[in-house]
């Protein structure tokens, strides 16, 4: 998979919208909607500018945003409906994927999910959970199976529920973005 680099200005929108989520995830568990409003229309509004620049007619840029809006939101949509993400982790990726495109989107999910993968095994062993996160996971997939949803069964698997384990992800979601940042800068060099 080969990471492009966004506008410079666009970059800089990416960077300011996921690293004030991070700031305000980690610190208050919640991202603000005024926050993820505004990273969804800068978005698509600097892409529909930067579309028109080059060519008049060509939407490539614009389209782009909007497919990365539509696949940030649907994805992580199914995500919040099964209790595994809150609805500002869905807000937060809609509008990254109208600031970076479907393209840049899909790299900084790939990214986001290894890496969030990465940290969430490192806090199940560091809290020594491991045992009890595996036997969890093995239930999600029984009832997945049985088409039930897995928080019915168990409190502590509904990411709303105070007892339930859980990363701040708009600070994986960063952390996820400055690795592709990275990833794409090198490609380019």
């Amino acid at each position: 998979m080969r990471f492009t680099p966004p506008p410079p200005g666009v970059e800089v929108l990416l960077l300011a919208l996921v690293l004030a989520a991070a700031v305000f995830d980690v610190r208050y568990r919640r991202i603000p909607n005024w926050l993820t409003v505004a990273g969804v229309a800068l978005g698509l509004g600097m892409n529909a500018v930067l579309s028109r620049s080059p060519a008049p007619g060509n939407w490539g840029m614009f389209r782009a945003s909007l497919i990365g809006m539509g696949a940030g939101f649907g994805v992580y949509f199914v995500l919040y409906a099964l209790r595994a993400m809150g609805a500002g982790d869905v807000k937060l990726m809609a509008a990254v994927g109208a600031v970076v495109g479907w393209p840049n989107w899909f790299g900084i999910f790939i990214l986001t999910s290894i890496l969030g993968g990465i940290m969430a095994l490192i806090l199940v062993v560091m809290r020594k959970r491991l045992k009890k996160t595996l036997f969890n996971v093995g239930f999600i997939l029984n009832e997945m199976k049985s088409g039930r949803p897995a928080y019915v069964g168990k409190e502590e698997l509904d990411v709303r529920n105070p007892k339930a384990m859980s990363l701040p992800h708009g600070a994986v979601i960063a952390i996820g973005t400055l690795f592709f940042l990275a990833l794409a800068a090198r490609s380019v060099g």
